[in-house]
């Protein structure tokens, strides 16, 4: 099947990465990027472009009728910490659009879906270090519920509709293109902005608080090869486990500090601890590696390299 795509929310920090990686690789005109606005001209004015909204059933429909559209990317979403200061808003869009798609798959609009989950699936009761594939899943946070249910209900459409739907639990995720955007994970995007724009950093998590972290270029690999992958070798329909490092804000500052010796540091933990507190500390994602050859680049200290190296090109381009 050569892939018609739309992705819904490719103006957001994996969006517009991924949108740029799959009009790479399947060509501009065989993708077609939707936001609900004009926030990212990048993404807008490099290939065709619809304003969506995810939450919108019949326009939903439209869009990929006009294009013949036949795989969908739904990376919308509300992520943990604005999820938390808005939890119906987050509960309607993360749980409204994920079932629009899945009942045009359903319906036959749809061949092939790809939806994001989370670590954040996980909870204060799940085993923290190497969680494992299979574990108690009692998320603290509306996004995590969201993603927990979606997780539940993507495996049900594939049970019951054979809907081909494929998802892994992102980490934190990493990256020099795009600002945060809300979650807990992004002080260790923030911190590389800081410590170029300010040469100090002040961390809303406690220096000891580890995380599995990833690096963009990573991620959006990952979610290429899953939905490359044969059908046969995505046996697990609810999400993948996926990991690349774990490591605290002490240990990401120390690789700073290796380049910008000047660099500091100081800690003011907030309702995000709570957050951080309640998720795994690092990730078994065996089946990932053995199911459809999953395998991640990059480690901190060529992530830092990346982040500073790229950070202050943009840097000087805009002054």
């Amino acid at each position: 099947m050569n892939p018609k795509i739309l992705i819904i929310g490719a103006c957001g920090q994996i969006g517009s990465e991924l949108t740029t990686k799959l009009r790479h690789i399947y060509g501009d005109n065989q993708v077609v990027a939707s936001d609900i606005s004009y926030n990212n001209l990048d993404i807008v004015n490099s290939g065709l472009f619809e304003i969506l909204d995810a939450q919108d059933y019949a326009s939903l429909k439209i869009c990929i009728e006009k294009y013949e559209i036949n795989t969908v990317y739904l990376m919308a979403a509300m992520l943990s910490a604005t999820g938390e200061k808005y939890p119906m808003k987050a509960w309607d869009l993360n749980m409204n659009s994920l079932f629009h798609v899945l009942n045009l798959a359903k319906e036959g609009f749809i061949k092939k879906v790809f939806w994001p989950s989370s670590i954040a699936v996980f909870g204060p009761t799940t085993p923290k270090v190497n969680t494992p594939q299979y574990t108690v899943m009692e998320p603290s946070t509306v996004y995590g519920i969201t993603k927990q249910v979606g997780e539940r209900w993507c495996e049900y459409y594939f049970n019951k509709y054979n809907v081909d739907v494929r998802s892994i639990r992102y980490p934190g995720i990493i990256s020099h293109k795009t600002l945060p955007g809300g979650g807990t994970t992004d002080y260790a995007v923030d911190i590389y902005h800081k410590a170029l724009s300010d040469g100090h950093y002040e961390c809303f998590l406690t220096e000891e608080t580890e995380l599995p972290m990833m690096f963009m270029d990573d991620a959006i690999k990952a979610t290429v090869d899953i939905m490359q992958a044969p059908t046969e070798s995505i046996k697990i329909r609810s999400a993948y486990n996926l990991a690349a490092i774990s490591f605290t804000p002490r240990e990401v500052a120390e690789s700073i500090k290796k380049q910008l010796s000047d660099f500091t540091i100081s800690y003011a933990p907030d309702f995000r601890q709570d957050i951080a507190d309640s998720w795994p500390k690092s990730i078994d994602d065996n089946e990932a590696r053995k199911h459809w050859n999953w395998s991640h680049e990059f480690d901190l200290d060529a992530i830092t390299n990346e982040m500073l190296t790229n950070l202050e090109k943009k840097t000087l381009q805009n002054s």
